[in-house]
């Protein structure tokens, strides 16, 4: 059996959606999160999987002592120390294109900086913020008509479309194709493809 570990802070939204994507494989998730009652630990308990309330200064000896296969941060709010990055593999999602829109408010950057094209990035983690290497994208177009909630309900969309799968895809030691997303039944729940 595979072993997860799903870090995050305020939100569950990727929770939710990586747990449903997994509901029928060999894969044992735990909700890691550095806020005591956030959504993301209400959320882990209603889906009734392993969670754990951990402070960022426990993050060390949490994950020196367990033994995941996989972390896969979710809208986690703070920059994990070196230390940790070595105790195993740490994987995020950021709703740009990287290496364009790093850091906070990127939908909101992408979208009122005129760009036509933004999307999304699976990455490995780093020191640096947003830089590490990256494993996944998938684009989203910016047309003259669109309005910012229909980009940002497309943005969430395809991260919970693709980041399970890429999940899937690393926890068995496979390279994602852009067929994979195909094959999963759509492109990001858009209109049609762009």
């Amino acid at each position: 059996m595979k072993k997860l570990a799903v870090l995050g802070s305020a939100s569950g939204q990727n929770l939710r959606a990586i747990v449903k994507y997994f509901e029928n494989k060999d894969v044992l998730i735990t909700a890691v999160s550095d806020i005591e009652n956030s959504d993301f630990i209400s959320d882990a308990k209603n889906m009734k999987i392993d969670w754990k309330f951990l402070p960022f200064e426990q993050n060390f000896e949490y994950f020196s002592s367990h033994d995941f296969d996989l972390i896969a941060l979710s809208d986690y709010r703070k920059q994990l120390k070196s230390d940790v990055l070595e105790l195993g593999k740490f994987i995020s999602i950021h709703p740009s294109l990287l290496p364009s829109f790093k850091g906070p408010d990127a939908i909101n950057r992408a979208f009122f900086s005129g760009v036509k094209v933004s999307g999304v990035t699976v990455h490995l983690i780093n020191e640096d913020i947003d830089n590490g290497k990256i494993i996944a994208q998938y684009p989203v177009l910016i047309e003259n008509l669109t309005h910012y909630d229909e980009f940002e309900r497309e943005i969430h969309a395809l991260e919970d479309l693709l980041y399970p799968i890429v999940i899937d895809k690393l926890l068995n030691n496979q390279v994602f194709d852009f067929s994979d997303l195909i094959r999963s039944g759509g492109c990001g729940g858009c209109s049609g493809c762009h």
